[in-house]
């Protein structure tokens, strides 16, 4: 049986590092939610752990919902900043090589006591904006890109499904207006 040359060609244009990358962060996306929702049988969303890490120092009872389940998720959330900077420290500066990627590529490395860095390239004003609105899209879609894309359309609600295919659409025609005005990080 010969393979159709068009997918394969298809998919090395939109994957032109390959896909093996995406397929072993997507596994380990994965297993993480099915051992939080073994653990504690609650769908993992990272808004929801944000929201639960704001009942430390906030009375408001939008938060304080989540105080008998918020020690978890505060290790939930500090392993999503520790993991970005574990990432950053070894792999990205080039400590640690994988055929996975390749170190530098995506910012800037420099050096520090004899240690390599990275820095993101894109502007902090852009890092920031791009914060504030992620945070209101998640309040007005009631939920993140992890809760409803992967424990919400795992569990086929259709509440999450519509909201995957809503924020998709936007992010694909949001980067293609970006790429078309010329605009880079």
């Amino acid at each position: 049986m010969v393979a159709d040359p068009v997918p394969l060609q298809l998919t090395a244009e939109l994957f032109p590092n390959g896909i093996s990358r995406y397929a072993v962060g997507g596994l380990l996306v994965g297993l993480g939610t099915v051992v939080i929702y073994v653990g504690t049988g609650i769908p993992a969303g990272a808004s929801t752990f944000l929201e639960s890490t704001l009942s430390y120092v906030s009375g408001r009872s939008r938060f304080q919902r989540y105080v008998a389940s918020r020690d978890w998720r505060v290790v939930f959330t500090l392993g999503i900043v520790l993991g970005g900077l574990a990432f950053a420290a070894t792999v990205q500066s080039g400590v640690i090589t994988t055929p996975l990627y390749d170190a530098g590529t995506t910012g800037d490395l420099y050096e520090v006591g004899g240690v390599t860095l990275w820095a993101t390239a894109v502007q902090p004003w852009r890092l920031f904006l791009g914060g504030i609105l992620v945070g209101i899209g998640t309040r007005i879609g009631k939920g993140c890109t992890s809760g409803h894309g992967v424990c919400g359309v795992g569990s086929a609600s259709k509440t999450s499904i519509v909201g995957v295919l809503t924020f998709l659409t936007v992010a694909i025609a949001t980067a293609q207006i970006v790429a078309a005005l010329g605009v880079s990080p």
